[in-house]
């Protein structure tokens, strides 16, 4: 990402950056087909991500209510009723992804 493309992120009205982090979440809350382990292994974020950075941007309950918030349903019942289990590619592929992050 160059600089122009930060600046020009920056500059995006809180509400509008607001409006399309809430659409984006309920996208996913609607595809839950699409398996957080497949999204790390994609893009290197999940879910469980979203939730930890809304509790680094200020949220102020703990990471199982910020979980939920993001999930639209605990946990627990996330895990009981949407959850497969992770394939050994899902894995590797995820843990090749992650490795590709930056921290910022």
């Amino acid at each position: 990402m160059t600089a122009e493309n930060c600046t020009a992120l920056d500059e995006l009205p809180d509400d509008v950056a607001a409006a399309a982090f809430r659409r984006l979440v309920r996208h996913l809350q609607h595809r839950h087909d699409a398996q957080n382990i497949e999204l790390m292994g994609l893009a290197g974020f999940c879910r469980n991500c979203l939730a930890d950075w809304i509790r680094d941007a200020g949220f102020e309950g703990d990471k199982a209510a910020a979980r939920e918030v993001i999930h639209g349903m605990p946990m627990e019942e996330w895990k009981a009723t949407r959850q497969k289990p992770a394939t050994d590619a899902q894995i590797a592929a995820m843990e090749a992804s992650v490795a590709k992050n930056r921290v910022d």
